[in-house]
């Protein structure tokens, strides 16, 4: 098998044996701090002279760095840093794009806590948000963008609902603006789809979900594409001179471009919000994630062809008002146009009655765990409108059909007959 196919760097890239005692796991370097041997030494590791060599787990850690290289791998781009969460992935991203104020624009169909923080916390810092009902009315983007809009933003399959973002005509809008197309890629993960094949020019994960795949660590990745140009002028914040960057004692002078180019946006991430602002992730977490990612094409296919099976069940109950699985759209074109291995594992559905027929179905599911998570080995089920949406606005959620009789499922690695049958078993004591 070729070592750049997905199923080998998976388990491989990233990963030198030989420079970790031939161990054949990534170790975990469960330490604050690394010894710098002599002065000299210490002097180029804290200059960056000497990319190999750590020297404190904020800055940088071996387990957690092969966790960013594999990612990067996996993806096709320059660069990856690992966060503590993902929505430290989405706030640094943001922050880095848009420092010092500017505009994104940005779905309403996204994630509770996302869209939250869009709207009520990023302005009181000049970063304002103009919001869409449809990510795919490109000319309504095209009529949002002005001098100060600094980027796009979407899900690549929203959450929950999961509608497809039509990521290459967003990124040929984005680029006649030059500004990039930034996605949240979380629920397809790498293995479904790849972002930057189609355009996009920064992506980042929740790993918690899919990636990792077991509910045990909290993660986040951001992900550079390493090709867009952020010295065409929207972009100070890259062509400045940056104190830490230079040497005060000879006088040289550097800015995130001029010193490390196209990898300018990832390593401004790292050396400025993850240093400062301090949301590292541990290397224990980070071992976590990296089991996950071993085992991720064989979960998916398995949990997206378990997925089907129980969309097509919910599309012919009779208790099923509504069905949301782009996954099953056969004629939409999008579906065969950026997820031939099927758009993921996480469906939605509103059901009939009142919300006493959705306590009844949660309080009746034996197999399907009730908690806010998604992209486990275990099935799970939540109300989003009383849970991860319940940030959102009533007039936004009743835009996308998210009311309180929607239920989202995430399926997770159980026989898909029993998963079928808990949830008949549950849908039927619920209107009796």
């Amino acid at each position: 098998m070729a070592k750049d196919s997905f199923d080998t760097l998976r388990v491989h890239a990233g990963y030198k044996p030989e420079e970790h005692q031939f161990a054949s796991s990534v170790p975990i370097y469960q330490t604050a701090a690394f010894g710098l041997s002599n002065t000299d030494v210490a002097n180029q590791i804290v200059a960056g002279k000497l990319p190999d060599r750590f020297d404190y787990s904020r800055d940088g850690n071996p387990t957690v760095h092969v966790l960013e290289q594999r990612i990067a791998a996996l993806e096709g781009g320059i660069d990856a840093v690992a966060v503590g969460s993902g929505m430290s992935a989405i706030s640094f991203t943001i922050l880095n794009v848009a420092e010092g104020g500017g505009r994104v624009i940005a779905p309403t169909n996204i994630y509770g806590s996302s869209l939250d923080e869009f709207r009520n916390f990023f302005p009181k810092y000049g970063i304002n948000f103009d919001l869409v009902d449809d990510v795919n009315d490109f000319a309504t983007i095209k009529s949002l963008i002005q001098e100060d809009t600094k980027a796009i933003y979407v899900e690549s399959v929203a959450n929950p609902s999961t509608e497809i973002s039509d990521l290459e005509e967003l990124a040929k809008i984005a680029h006649a603006a030059k500004i990039p197309l930034i996605v949240d890629n979380t629920f397809p993960t790498p293995y479904l789809l790849r972002p930057f094949e189609h355009g996009a020019d920064i992506d980042f994960y929740s790993s918690t979900k899919g990636i990792n795949g077991h509910g045990n660590a909290l993660s986040g990745l951001i992900v550079d594409h390493g090709n867009f140009d952020w010295a065409n002028g929207k972009f100070p914040q890259f062509e400045e001179d940056e104190f830490i960057l230079g040497d005060e004692e000879s006088g040289e002078k550097n800015s995130y471009l001029s010193k490390f180019g196209n990898a300018a946006f990832i390593n401004r991430i790292r050396s400025k919000f993850v240093r400062l602002l301090g949301s590292v992730l541990g290397p224990t977490d980070a071992y976590f994630v990296l089991l996950g990612l071993e085992t991720i094409s064989e979960r998916l296919n398995k949990q997206v062809a378990s997925t089907v099976a129980i969309a097509k069940f919910l599309e012919s109950n009779e208790h099923v008002e509504s069905l949301f699985y782009s996954g099953t759209e056969a004629s939409n074109p999008l579906v065969a146009k950026y997820f031939p291995k099927g758009v993921g594992s996480i469906l939605s559905f509103e059901l009939k009655g009142d919300e006493t027929n959705i306590a009844k179905l949660i309080d009746n599911v034996q197999i399907f765990s009730y908690l806010p998570n998604i992209g486990d080995a275990k099935s799970l089920i939540v109300n989003p409108g009383r849970t991860t949406h319940r940030e959102v606005p009533q007039a936004i959620r009743s835009k996308h059909q998210l009311n309180n009789q929607t239920i989202r499922l995430s399926i997770g690695l159980e026989d898909v007959d029993d998963l079928i049958n808990d949830l008949d078993t549950a849908i039927t004591k619920a209107f009796s």
